[in-house]
């Protein structure tokens, strides 16, 4: 199976093959479910994709100034004019979080 990293960049080539638009929310219910599946079928996550799932939201909180019990998606959205933009926003975010430095994040 694909990383999830690979598959974003697929996603955010061609999200309409994908998750039918350039919408974060799709988005999320596709990465979701993409987890799912994995663990459905006993495949560990990588190292990257561990650190994905559990600190991309309190580092887009942090980020983004921004304290609230919503998922990341609807953080992304709130500062976005549409889905296509927060769509958008997401992997700009998304390359910051992964090129970020570490030893920052919150425990």
């Amino acid at each position: 199976m694909m990383s999830l990293f690979k598959l974003l960049e697929k996603i955010k080539t061609k999200p309409g093959l994908y998750i039918g638009s350039a919408s974060i929310t799709h988005l999320r219910m596709f990465i979701l479910g993409y987890c799912f599946a994995r663990s459905e079928m006993g495949i560990t996550n990588t190292e990257a994709e561990s650190d994905f799932y559990k600190n991309f939201q309190p580092w887009l909180q942090n980020r983004l100034s921004i304290r609230t019990v919503n998922g990341w998606d609807k953080i992304i959205l709130l500062t976005c004019i549409d889905e296509k933009a927060a769509f958008d926003y997401f992997f700009q975010l998304l390359d910051e979080f992964l090129q970020r430095d570490q030893s920052q994040d919150l425990d």
